[in-house]
């Protein structure tokens, strides 16, 4: 079934609630950067109340060993992966991901590898936290394993979607602006939509050029946009 963008991101909100109040270990939300998913999951963390000693983000590279420690270092915790591709791609990481993922009462994750004798992490533990990643890759690039012990939303968008999403929110975003420029901004996005990279960050930049000039912003729009 096809549903639309608005309707998804509706999805995204309930089911990260899902995580964060433990009705399930974990969710998978991908699609293209910039228009919104880590802004809702951050929505959905502040809509359940959560004080900030019980979620932690991340984001960036990380090894194996570092997921391992990671997830030691903050169980208990909602953990969310923000564009952190790299524990989706690494072999170990992702057999570490399973045990973390598996819907089991307990689940009980192990560093195989030989460890320093000054190490001060377990070479296992049990698990007990849930993990939310955020990833601009697509859907069908990421391991069967993770998607299937989580639950998963694709926020994979058309051009017409993105603007759709835009207009949505539209009167929730920039208040220091005012609707008429917002307007002006993202009517321009939606002439060029075909040609233009679209996301957050160019209605951002078009709205501040509507705003300052006026009479002329759209020249200096489309030079920057489609240039």
């Amino acid at each position: 079934m096809d549903f639309g963008i608005n309707k998804r991101f509706g999805f995204l909100n309930d089911l990260a609630k899902m995580v964060i109040l433990g009705a399930t270990p974990s969710l998978v939300v991908t699609g293209e950067g910039g228009l919104g998913k880590t802004h809702s999951v951050k929505q959905a963390i502040n809509d359940c109340n959560l004080y900030e000693e019980e979620y932690v983000f991340f984001k960036g590279y990380s090894t194996a060993r570092g997921l391992y420690n990671t997830l030691f270092d903050n169980n208990g915790k909602i953990i969310v992966f923000d564009d952190c591709d790299s524990v989706l791609e690494d072999k170990v990481a992702l057999n570490i991901l399973k045990s973390a993922l598996d819907s089991y009462d307990e689940r009980e994750i192990t560093w195989m590898a030989k460890m320093n004798k000054s190490d001060e992490y377990p070479n296992k533990f049990k698990f007990t936290g849930r993990i939310i990643f955020i990833s601009n890759k697509k859907k069908d690039s990421i391991d069967q394993a993770v998607l299937s012990r989580s639950l998963v939303v694709d926020l994979s968008m058309s051009a017409d979607d993105k603007i759709e999403r835009m207009r949505h929110i539209l009167s929730t975003i920039l208040p220091e602006y005012s609707m008429n420029v917002k307007v002006q901004a993202l009517d321009f996005l939606e002439e060029v939509k075909e040609k233009a990279s679209l996301n957050m960050r160019t209605l951002i930049m078009v709205t501040k050029m509507v705003d300052t000039f006026p009479s002329t912003w759209k020249d200096m729009a489309t030079y920057m946009v489609l240039g």
